[in-house]
């Protein structure tokens, strides 16, 4: 609801004209488990007359039935609108709440304060341009403050408002408040925060909030509110060079061609000489449009169509910018990353990344190191775990456009999507372009793959035999090798247990280290095949997401996914290397099948079920389906080298 104001009985569209001219600030209010952030944003709406009556008779009835505040209004229910927040008095997803005052908009996002929802105070914090950050005045500074105070700083927030909860617990005690605050300034000067304003509250009291209260004559600053209306935000975004990550091509018919998008920062003109990113091509703009008529010009924030004076070639996920000062093109950064999944961060494994409005396929390094938000010390880390964060370096499949976060944050930050699941796992700050990616190009050279596969007269491929030890992959694929041979084909098979000893020995079996195995040797393989060669590869490798991986570095078709399936018992059975029984016995950890998991393939090319098939009759199999692929014979194409 907006803020009540007479010109809305008197003169309606001067109110509204009024109201579209207020500035617009964003808040999130953040701080440890129940330090009334909930209660906080309640009693703003409330003293602000921001109410209907229905929602204050409803929290009349909800405040003596469900309330903690023993018949009286309870504040923190106007947000925390789960059934599960109310039931337990917490606040579990992020609620964001809209109101506004004669002098300007909010837009205030209340997140959660348990250290397992951290992922959910990212989300809030990372388009806040005001971080309130509460501490009960009883506790003192806490973990949870600390960690949401250095998100704040890392997501660079640079205003923020120390607000001292529950004051009226503690008497309204002076000396207590500037202790708390003393502690508090020692930590922002570790992280960088600079605009600090501390404020004594009781956001149930009201004390502070909107008024100044008489409990704390010690007290001269600003009041919550007061602070909120005139805290100056820097506007630089329409100083900074001109961005906009195109969105769609907008193509109604065959005579117009535009590029929509939202301008992220800077500002553009009609005549303007733009640069299209990736691809480095300039033209200039012809129009500006918008539902509303064209424009001369368009500023940071405002959603908008270019059309171009020349034909070139732009597409969803590049980025126009100022011809002289574009952004740099990279495909490998150091970023810090907040990992927010269940299922930890895997160095190696693809993650599909959404850099604005471009989404590449990536992977992630072992991390440089974690932090330790509390001590703010770098610990060594294999793995990022829920909430953690960490710095490390990332590669993509392709050069995107990026500015650091630092300089411009919807041009230096992503998001990290798992590939499988489609879940959001984690959320980055680019920091810079590693200077190794400007000093490596790929060498084109003359003799290719073709070239090398049809002088052996055959086609180059992948068969990568997945399934549970014990199942039988490395002898069928030791068979398949054996006929190829006797058929005069080139060939190299790469065996779990004989890479070990060597490429990989440095390897456990850590989900982790399965990853990473995996990896290095699907990139051998790619060697293997632009050499020319048949390449089998006898790995369990247990996770759909690496062999998606494997498959991706080739070409469409040089890649044959064989499913030798045995079911667990019937390999438990068999367990030709005693492993199985290690296992049981505990002997033997992370062992696939047991205390690991296996994901079956769900549409390999060759299906083995060897519970019906012998070995030999197996090794037939993928032997006709190679041949019905055309991959073992090309006399054609040596021809005509």
């Amino acid at each position: 609801m907006a803020h009540k104001s007479e010109l809305i009985a008197t003169d309606i569209q001067a109110y509204l004209k009024a109201h579209e001219h207020k500035s617009l600030l964003r808040f999130i209010t953040c701080g440890s488990v129940d330090d009334g952030k909930s209660t906080l944003i309640g009693r703003l709406l409330y003293e602000s007359k921001l109410l209907f009556e229905d929602q204050l008779a409803a929290l009349e009835a909800d405040s003596k039935r469900i309330g903690t505040q023993g018949g009286e209004l309870d504040f923190a229910l106007l947000v925390d609108g789960l059934a599960a927040e109310r039931e337990q008095g917490i606040t579990i997803d992020v609620a964001y709440r809209f109101f506004s005052t004669d002098r300007r908009k909010f837009i205030v996002a209340d997140t959660p304060g348990h250290e397992q929802y951290t992922r959910n105070m990212v989300t809030g914090a990372s388009t806040a341009d005001v971080a309130v950050i509460l501490v009960d005045a009883r506790k003192g500074v806490l973990t949870q403050t600390r960690r949401h105070s250095y998100i704040v700083s890392l997501l660079g927030i640079k205003h923020v408002v120390l607000a001292v909860n529950k004051m009226d617990l503690v008497d309204f005690s002076e000396e207590l408040f500037r202790t708390i605050v003393q502690e508090y300034r020692d930590f922002a000067d570790q992280i960088g925060l600079e605009n600090v304003v501390p404020i004594p509250l009781s956001a149930l009291k009201g004390d502070n909030m909107l008024e100044p209260s008489a409990h704390t004559p010690w007290y001269d600053g600003p009041t919550l509110m007061s602070f909120l209306e005139n805290v100056e935000i820097e506007d630089d975004l329409q100083a900074k060079p001109f961005r906009m990550p195109v969105q769609w091509v907008n193509r109604p018919n065959q005579h117009f061609r535009g590029f929509a998008g939202t301008i992220v920062s800077g500002i553009v003109r009609v005549g303007d000489t733009v640069r299209a990113l990736p691809s480095g091509v300039q033209s200039r703009i012809a129009r500006i449009v918008t539902a509303t008529g064209d424009l001369e010009q368009a500023v940071a924030g405002q959603s908008i169509t270019v059309t171009l004076t020349d034909e070139i070639d732009v597409s969803r996920g590049d980025v126009l910018a100022a011809a002289d000062a574009p952004p740099a093109v990279a495909d490998q950064f150091q970023a810090t990353i907040i990992w927010m999944h269940e299922e930890p961060m895997l160095p190696g494994r693809p993650y599909a990344i959404k850099i604005g409005t471009k989404t590449v396929s990536g992977s992630i390094t072992t991390p440089k190191y974690k932090v330790n938000v509390n001590t703010l010390e770098h610990l060594a880390a294999k793995q990022l775990e829920l909430n953690e964060i960490g710095v490390c370096n990332i590669s993509l499949d392709r050069a995107v456009p990026f500015d650091p976060y630092a300089e411009n944050r919807d041009m230096g930050s992503f998001i990290l999507i798992d590939r499988l699941s489609n879940d959001t796992v984690g959320a980055g700050l680019l920091h810079f372009a590693l200077r190794r990616a400007q000093n490596i190009h790929w060498q084109a050279l003359d003799v290719n793959k073709k070239a090398r596969a049809a002088l052996k007269g055959q086609r180059a491929c992948v068969l990568w035999f997945t399934g549970l030890s014990g199942a039988g992959k490395s002898t069928i694929a030791n068979l398949v090798e054996k006929r190829l041979h006797a058929l005069g084909r080139h060939t190299y098979t790469l065996d779990g247990d004989n890479v070990r000893h060597g490429l990989n020995k440095d390897l456990g079996f850590t989900d982790a280290d399965r990853v990473e195995n995996i990896r290095r040797v699907a990139e051998v393989a790619k060697l293997m095949v632009d050499a020319g060669l048949i390449v089998l590869v006898s790995f369990i490798s247990p996770f759909r997401s690496e062999r998606r991986f494997a498959r991706e570095l080739l070409e469409p078709g040089e890649f044959f996914e064989v499913f030798v399936d045995t079911p667990l018992e019937e390999a438990e059975r068999r367990d030709p290397k005693g492993l199985y029984k290690k296992a049981r016995r505990g002997e033997l950890k992370n062992f696939t099948g047991i205390d690991s998991p296996y994901e079956p393939p769900e549409r390999p090319e060759i299906h083995l079920r060897t519970e019906q098939l012998s070995p030999e009759e197996a090794a037939e199999q993928v032997l006709k389906v190679l041949h019905e692929a055309g991959m073992l014979y090309v006399e054609d194409e040596l021809s005509g080298l």
